[in-house]
């Protein structure tokens, strides 16, 4: 049986655009994304923390060292510039796979900054 996992997320990023204009997705700073193993296209769930909503999409690579976290389209009606939101990423995996998975959790400073970053965190029982 197929299981779906937390696989990694941003936690705590600060939006710092919205583009209403734009076909949709979420623009993320490339050493965001590589940090959290987001590949570009990757369905994405975004958590606003300042006002509980939450909505899927996919990642688009931003500017590298830039800090972007870019709401685009519809989306951009669902935060504003500012907002904390939590970025998750989810994967398939066997129950033998999970087991050995450990989820990748970044956490940044009030301009995007990578202040820590890796696997380990938010660790939950074995089963």
């Amino acid at each position: 049986m197929r299981l779906t996992v937390f696989k990694s997320k941003l936690h705590r990023v600060r939006v710092t655009e919205a583009d209403l204009n734009y076909e949709g997705s979420v623009t993320i700073d490339a050493d965001l994304m590589d940090a959290a193993q987001i590949l570009p296209w990757e369905q994405v769930n975004v958590l606003n923390v300042m006002n509980g909503e939450r909505f899927d999409t996919y990642a688009i690579r931003g500017p590298r060292g830039s800090g972007v976290i870019c709401l685009n389209g519809p989306a951009a009606r669902l935060a504003h510039v500012g907002d904390l939101v939590i970025i998750l990423t989810y994967a398939q995996m066997e129950r033998e796979e999970l087991v050995r998975h450990t989820p990748i959790v970044v956490h940044v400073d009030e301009n995007n900054r990578i202040q820590t970053s890796g696997a380990g965190a938010n660790r939950g029982p074995r089963a």
